[in-house]
């Protein structure tokens, strides 16, 4: 052990008698870490839960407005540097925190901001969220990602495990997780209420945004970049094109290169919940369909860089129920919604615009909204003695609204502390979910000038390949522009 010099010890010395003082008078109080000399990987102190928690926002504007007011929370924690490709999104918060460096690039935000705070929120287009948690977690910084957790599979993947061997606090932005009723619905489920589950639905009424539309792309159409955005900044990862405000501030989600559809928006919330209850893996194979929308010009639908008006994707799942050999999913949005079972009307059960779930078990049947909101159990007059469990997961102050703050509390206990969804559960989710898009995208995709139409493509999720269709496996994993790496 290095001997303690005179000012060390005496800095000890007077710790330890504050910390006798404090005994003796019953006060115990948490002492900060970081008096006691502990680093993160880049130099920043850790710090302790009597602390405040400093945190940096990638993404100021749009879903970023509801995650850093909840993070910030009325200031029982700090928000000490902002970073924004359009400055138009981030005057709010600029204005709020006068004193925050403001930064375009992450990049430089990392670089010359990086010690003076301890985690990093990120409120991206899609295809930023990978490359910009990587670098975070590659510093020791504990990360908020929105969802999806990423635009691809591959990415997802290398999330999960830079989460566990950089031992940092991860928290996705699916914040049903944290509510009551996917809680109640996991409980029910595993308590065989309705029998052995053998079916599972899960709808939305997403896109809300262009879809199945000819990009300004497609049409060769342009506009003069406003002077308050970074266009390559924005465009990063992605393949370069001329700026049309068509994809801002929110419509990039119908473009491939940015977002990742109404699956990708709407799946982490909804398909959260089945996930969870049913403990799924890896799906073993995956189909879809998808609305069309043709052009008089083209005669033929224009999907290689939109998003489909509507999809169905069937995804097949090995159950862990030996008495249910594999599970049966469904996911319908665009306004597509699946066949109820004989005694179920729509009008009578579901009343969530936003969509719906089914779960069909060998018993009966449990209905929910988004995030299994309003749970049920059918047919009412078999279970009209029954009620729903109480759920057994530690519940979130707030509810929903509490999932930032649930984040921020566990990055002040450090690495093992509980989140609702953490990297270990959102990045499989986040794989599952967008193996609907990588069958849409291969459905869509020409090969050989043809589409090759509705095929059920096989998976190995340990190699991460599609086994019998090789030109579906480039949709794994995307090749990065603007020299960006994971």
């Amino acid at each position: 052990m290095t001997p303690l010099s005179k000012d060390s010890r005496r800095k000890f010395l007077k710790q330890g008698a504050l910390a006798v003082v404090a005994a003796a008078t019953g006060s115990f109080t948490i002492v900060p870490r970081h008096v006691l000399g502990g680093k993160r990987p880049d130099g920043s102190p850790v710090i302790a839960p009597s602390d405040k928690l400093n945190i940096a926002a990638v993404g100021c504007g749009g879903k970023a407005d509801v995650n850093i007011r909840h993070a910030f929370n009325n200031g029982s924690d700090n928000i000490v540097a902002l970073c924004d490709v359009d400055d138009r999104q981030s005057k709010k918060y600029r204005t709020q925190f006068p004193n925050a460096p403001y930064f375009q690039d992450y990049r430089e935000l990392l670089d010359k901001a990086g010690k003076t705070f301890d985690a990093v929120i990120v409120s991206t287009p899609d295809h930023m969220h990978a490359p910009i948690a990587m670098a975070a977690m590659q510093l020791g910084k504990h990360v908020y990602v929105e969802k999806p957790l990423t635009h691809d599979i591959y990415e997802a993947r290398m999330l999960t495990e830079a989460a566990r061997k950089y031992k940092v606090v991860t928290q996705m932005g699916n914040q049903g997780s944290s509510g009551d009723a996917t809680r109640i619905i996991e409980k029910a489920i595993q308590d065989k209420l309705i029998g052995h589950v053998h079916t599972v639905y899960c709808w939305t009424n997403r896109p809300v945004w262009p879809q199945g539309v000819q990009s300004p792309k497609d049409k060769g159409e342009s506009q003069p970049v406003p002077p308050e955005v970074n266009w390559p900044l924005w465009l990063g990862t992605a393949p370069a094109r001329p700026y049309h405000e068509a994809y801002m501030p929110t419509r990039w989600r119908g473009y491939w290169d940015f977002g990742t559809g109404a699956l990708g928006d709407m799946g982490c919330h909804f398909i959260d919940v089945p996930f969870r209850a049913l403990r799924l893996k890896y799906p073993t194979s995956v189909e879809c369909s998808v609305g069309s929308v043709y052009s008089d010009f083209f005669k033929e639908a224009f999907y290689d860089d939109v998003c489909p008006p509507s999809s169905v994707i069937h995804l097949t799942f090995p159950s862990e129920d030996r008495k249910v050999k594999e599970i049966k999913f469904s996911w319908f949005d665009g306004g597509i919604r699946p066949q109820l079972p004989e005694g179920i009307e729509y009008s009578d059960v579901f009343r969530d615009e936003n969509g719906g779930m089914l779960f069909i078990g060998t018993k009966g049947m449990l209905t929910g909204g988004l995030f299994g909101n309003d749970p049920k159990l059918l047919p009412a007059s078999k279970f009209a003695d029954k009620a729903l469990p109480a759920p057994e997961k530690p519940l979130v102050e707030g509810k929903t609204e509490g999932h930032q703050q649930q984040w921020v509390k566990a990055c002040k206990q450090g690495h093992g502390a509980y989140t609702s969804s953490p990297f270990e559960e959102a990045g499989p989710l986040t794989e599952t979910v967008l193996m609907g898009n990588l069958a849409t995208r291969s459905y869509l995709a020409r090969e050989d000038g043809k589409f090759p139409g509705r095929k059920k493509l096989l998976w190995d999720g340990e190699t991460m390949r599609i086994t019998n269709f090789d030109y579906a496996n480039q949709f794994v994993k995307r090749q990065y522009n603007g020299g960006y790496t994971l």
